[in-house]
């Protein structure tokens, strides 16, 4: 292999290790010693920040090709239609995201020769991928330690701290292990115990209130099928009319997932009396299509025990391309739709977070599917809930790493509230999550049943949850308005 084919190679092997700290393979270690491993790299060579640049761009390009992988499934689902799309889109979002890093690269070598500027502008880097274009903050370093000591630091400095957290843990391990001294070596082996340690979190208190989680297993291609329509959704009736689990009381909330019901919710008057009917008058909280004329919405409601519509949500962050396609009206022109919407050319965004009142259970947050991927969207909520509700249809993500990175997100949410979250997804992961991120009870991918597990108490109000990403944001701020005047100075002539 030549040299410049090994220049090329090696960043993006460094950024493919570095992805496996993800689920399904939760190896966040690997992530750390990546990066590690990929500034001890550029190190060793004089680079100009253009040469840097592109080294990240293919770290980036290896890290978001193997986390973002699964991101074929939606295509493959019309594959007749759409099928032609998928290596482009798992291409286009690597390229894409390694453009992030590409600039955070950039940016350290701009503003030092040692690259450890490195500890500021990949967090800030990071940041501003959760917010821009909408966001899309999927895959973050943050992310690969839900299971472990550093990921409780979510309820302190949410993921945006936690990131500056494990790149500034990554880059101090390089300089370590590039002095070649015994206790240079032995602190770093101390500094990778955050990413080896689990949890200590104490058990969590459990309220007693018993939520139903109902996971009718209905695979993408299959869901709007309508000789398997009536199969799904006498399996949900099915689920929500079964007896207690043994041991365990009543339920007194059952939820169904995202888009639950194949009729939208002005063509479902016979249908909702039915639901209500076989939970026995309990709450019902399901996934609906609805319209308001022209305008429809991915929405949740609430069931009284007459089937009647007591509560209701309207999904407000969308899924670009997928929920709704930026500049719509001018790209229905060219015959280009959203993949998920039934009607139109999309979906239209509800009025913000809200909160849905359950009586004695208390108050919900509801999240429906990509909502749980943004911290600050829940960070939003008009007031703090007593827990979270997920509804989701996890079966657009694959049977693989897709629906285990959106549990691990939702688990994310967890943490950083403080909050339980009940999450019914359609083909799986159903699970009852406690305010440490723990998975209590889960019923797994591909199959159909429900799960009853007892709520879990809310912790107080975390301080992530008291100052969301403002104190964060304003240290990298600040940090990067030292190095950018450093580098201005140290780039003045004698004559200026």
């Amino acid at each position: 292999m030549s040299s410049r084919c090994l220049r090329a190679a090696v960043p993006v092997a460094f950024g493919a290790v570095a992805a496996l700290g993800q689920a399904p393979f939760e190896w966040p270690v690997l992530f750390l010693l990546a990066l590690a491993g990929m500034f001890v790299w550029l190190r060793r060579s004089a680079l100009t920040a253009a040469e840097v640049a592109r080294r990240g761009w293919a770290f980036g390009f290896g890290y978001f090709a193997i986390s973002l992988h699964w991101i074929v499934s939606p295509f493959l689902v019309d594959a007749a239609r759409h099928g032609w799309m998928a290596p482009f889109a798992v291409v286009l979002m690597a390229a894409g995201g390694a453009l992030f890093w590409m600039a955070g690269f950039w940016l350290a070598r701009r503003m030092g020769p040692r690259l450890g500027w490195l500890v500021v502008t990949l967090p800030g880097i990071e940041l501003l991928r959760s917010y821009i274009f909408t966001g899309f903050p999927w895959a973050s370093p943050a992310q690969t330690t839900v299971n472990t000591l550093l990921g409780q630091g979510l309820s302190l400095v949410g993921p945006q701290g936690v990131n500056l957290v494990l790149i500034a843990l990554a880059v101090t391990i390089a300089v370590l292990l590039m002095r070649r001294v015994w206790w240079s070596r032995a602190l770093a082996a101390v500094l990778v115990l955050p990413v080896l340690l689990p949890s200590f979190a104490s058990p969590a208190t459990r309220t007693g209130q018993v939520i139903r989680l109902v996971q009718p297993n209905a695979p993408q291609h299959q869901k709007w099928d309508p000789e398997m329509i009536p199969i799904f959704y006498a399996r949900q009736l099915e689920f929500t009319a079964a007896p207690p689990s043994a041991g365990w009381d009543a339920p007194a909330l059952i939820v169904w997932p995202e888009t639950a019901i194949p009729w939208t919710l002005s063509y479902a008057g016979d249908v909702l009396p039915q639901i209500s009917a076989a939970a026995g008058g309990t709450p019902v909280v399901l996934g609906v299509q609805r319209n308001e004329g022209e305008r429809f919405y991915n929405s949740l409601v609430t069931l009284g025990p007459q089937g009647t519509v007591e509560q209701m949500y309207d999904k407000h962050h969308l899924v670009p391309f997928g929920e709704y396609v930026p500049l719509g009206d001018f790209m229905a022109r060219f015959g280009i739709y959203g993949l998920a919407p039934q009607y139109g050319s999309g979906f239209s965004a509800g009025p913000g977070a809200q909160l849905m009142d359950f009586g004695a259970l208390g108050r919900a947050l509801p999240l429906i599917c990509y909502e749980a991927v943004f911290a600050h969207d829940v960070n939003a909520a008009p007031a703090r809930p007593d827990f979270i509700i997920h509804a989701t249809n996890d079966a657009w993500f694959g049977k693989d790493a897709g629906p285990q990175q959106h549990l691990a997100q939702a688990r994310m949410r967890a943490i950083e509230q403080g909050l339980p979250v009940a999450r019914a997804a359609n083909t799986g992961i159903s699970a009852m999550i406690d305010p440490h991120g723990r998975v209590l009870d889960h019923l797994g991918l591909g199959q159909a049943g429900y799960v009853d597990a007892v709520l879990p108490a809310p912790l107080a109000p975390t301080l992530y949850s008291r100052t969301g990403d403002w104190p964060v944001t304003v240290l990298l701020l600040l940090a990067l308005a030292v190095g950018l005047l450093r580098s201005v100075m140290r780039h003045r002539t004698p004559t200026e």
